[in-house]
C-alpha cells in the first residue's frame, strides 16, 4: 500500500520544530557563557598624567576581577565637565564612573544623583583618607564619591635660574616678588619665560588660577546679598596683575595653555616660575618625565592684600551615578583605584614621587615617599589649611575658594573666563571683560533666585 506523502503545511511545521531544536540546543550549549559574560564598566575621566596611569595600570584590576571589563572614555578637562553635567542630569546613563570633583559631588549627592560611598570593604580604611578630602566630597555627612588624588597650589620655580641671577625665592612670595623675578628672568630670545600661568578659558582652567588672585587681593565673586562684584578695583586690580604679567613675562598663545600645556613648558625648562597645582609636583620631580627634575624648588602660592584664598582646594575623584546599571562593578573599580594597594602599584611602576598625592596620610609616613617627595609635607600642609570656607577677605554666601559653589557658576565661570582670556590675548580690555562678566553673574543669580 503507498504510504501517504505529507502535505505543504506538515513539511512546514517539521521544518519550524526543527529550528526551534536547533536553536534551544544552540542555546543550551553557550548558556555557561551568556551567563559569565563580563559586566561592563564605562570610565568617564580626563587626559592628565594621573588618569593616564590609572588606565596603564587597569588591566591588573580586570585579572583580578575577570567579570567585569573595563571601557574608557579620556576626554579634554573641559569637555569631560560638559559631558558628564549633559550625562547626569539628563539620567542618560552613558558613564558607570566619573572623575569629578569638589565642586560637583557635593551638589549632585544632594540631588541624589549620585551613589552613596557607603559599606566599603574594611580593609579600604576610610579613616586613613584625609578629612579635608572626605569633608570635600559629602553633603549631609555623607560621602558621595573617592578622592583619587587631592590638590591644592603651589609655586614651583628653578633653582639654577634663581642662583645665576643672584633671586632668592621666599618660602611665602607676595606677588611684587613674583612679577620682579618673572620680568628678570624672561629671556624671550632663548625660549625662557619668566613665569607660565594658566590662561585657556573655563571655570576649572583659568579661572581656578584667577579667582585665587582675585582672592588675595581681596576680591570676591559675590557680596551678601548676591549682588556680583567683578567690576570692582579688587577684581582690576587683580586681573590687570594676571594679564600684565602673562603678556610682559609669558609664553606666545599663553591664552591657550591649561594645566597640561603648561606642565610640558615647565618639564621642558622653558618656564622659571609656574604657580599651579600640587600635583604637578610628583610630575616635575619625576626624571623620566622632566628635564629639569633636579632643579626644580617650590614655595607657598602666592600671596598680595590677604593670605586668604591664596591657594586652592580640590579634588579629582571617582563617583557613580545613580543611572549606571553596574554599580556593584563600579564601586568595586572606585574603591580598587583609590585604595593603598593602587598607590603601591604607582610607586613601583612610575616612582614613588608620583604616586597620587593628597588622598591617604599613610602614603605621608612612608619612607620610600619621605625620600622621593622632598614637597610631600608642605604639600600636605597646603591641602589640610585650604579652607573653602573662609576664603575671601570680605564675607561672602557662599563656599568654594577657586569657585562658587552653587550649579550656576559652570555657566557664568566660563563666560568670565573666556572674557579674561581674550584679555590675555589682546582682544578686549580689562574694563569691558569685567563689565560683561559682572552682568552674566548678576544675570545667572538673579535668574535663580539667590538675589532677595
Amino acid at each position: 500500500m503507498k504510504r501517504a506523502q505529507p502535505n505543504v503545511r506538515t513539511l512546514q511545521a517539521r521544518a519550524t520544530a526543527g529550528r526551534m531544536l536547533a536553536l534551544a540546543a544552540f542555546a543550551a550549549a553557550f548558556a555557561p557563557f551568556a551567563a559569565n559574560a563580563a559586566t561592563t564598566v564605562t570610565i568617564a575621566t580626563l587626559n592628565n598624567p594621573d588618569m593616564i596611569e590609572l588606565k596603564k595600570l587597569s588591566p591588573a584590576f580586570e585579572k583580578a576581577n575577570p567579570d567585569i571589563q573595563l571601557k574608557w572614555v579620556i576626554l579634554e578637562e573641559n569637555v569631560l565637565r560638559q559631558r558628564a553635567t549633559t550625562d547626569i542630569t539628563t539620567n542618560s546613563g552613558q558613564f558607570d564612573v566619573m572623575a569629578i570633583g569638589t565642586y560637583e559631588a557635593p551638589q549632585w549627592g544632594k540631588r541624589g544623583w549620585l551613589v552613596p560611598m557607603t559599606n566599603l570593604p574594611a580593609d579600604y580604611d576610610l579613616e586613613d583618607v584625609v578629612k579635608t578630602a572626605r569633608d570635600g566630597l559629602s553633603y549631609n555627612g555623607q560621602l558621595y564619591a573617592l578622592p583619587f588624588y587631592v590638590e591644592s597650589s603651589m609655586t614651583y620655580y628653578r633653582k639654577d635660574l634663581f642662583q645665576a641671577a643672584g633671586l632668592t625665592m621666599p618660602d611665602q612670595p607676595t606677588y611684587d616678588q613674583i612679577k620682579q623675578f618673572a620680568e628678570k628672568l624672561t629671556d624671550k630670545a632663548k625660549g625662557q619665560y619668566g613665569i607660565c600661568l594658566r590662561g585657556k578659558a573655563g571655570w576649572g582652567e583659568n579661572m581656578a588660577y584667577v579667582s585665587t588672585v582675585v582672592n588675595t587681593f581681596g576680591g570676591r565673586w559675590f557680596d551678601e546679598s548676591w549682588k556680583a562684584q567683578l567690576d570692582t578695583p579688587e577684581w582690576h586690580k587683580a586681573v590687570g596683575f594676571y594679564a600684565d604679567l602673562l603678556k610682559n613675562a609669558g609664553p606666545p598663545g599663553a591664552s591657550s595653555n591649561g594645566f597640561n600645556e603648561n606642565l610640558t613648558l615647565m618639564s621642558s625648562g622653558k618656564c622659571a616660575m609656574w604657580i599651579d597645582a600640587t600635583v604637578a609636583a610628583g610630575m616635575l620631580y619625576n626624571k623620566a618625565q622632566s628635564q629639569v627634575a633636579d632643579k626644580i624648588g617650590f614655595a607657598a602660592a602666592p600671596v598680595a592684600v590677604t593670605p586668604k584664598g591664596s591657594h586652592w582646594l580640590w579634588s579629582w575623584s571617582l563617583a557613580i551615578p545613580k543611572t549606571s546599571k553596574s554599580q556593584d562593578a563600579a564601586k568595586k573599580f572606585v574603591t580598587w583605584a583609590t585604595s593603598k594597594q593602587y598607590i603601591e602599584m604607582v610607586g613601583k611602576d612610575e616612582g614613588w614621587a608620583s604616586v597620587p598625592p593628597g588622598t591617604r596620610r599613610s602614603t605621608y609616613a612612608r619612607p620610600e615617599y619621605k625620600q622621593a617627595a622632598p614637597f610631600g609635607d608642605f604639600v600636605l600642609k597646603a591641602i589640610e589649611s585650604a579652607n573653602p570656607n573662609d576664603a575671601s577677605l570680605k564675607k561672602v554666601p557662599y563656599s568654594g575658594i577657586q569657585f562658587v559653589g552653587i550649579p550656576e557658576f559652570q555657566s557664568f565661570g566660563t563666560v568670565v573666563g573666556q572674557s579674561i582670556a581674550g584679555v590675555v590675548a589682546g582682544q578686549t580690555s580689562v574694563d569691558a571683560a569685567l563689565k560683561a562678566g559682572n552682568a552674566a553673574a548678576d544675570r545667572a543669580v538673579r535668574q535663580a533666585g539667590y538675589q532677595k
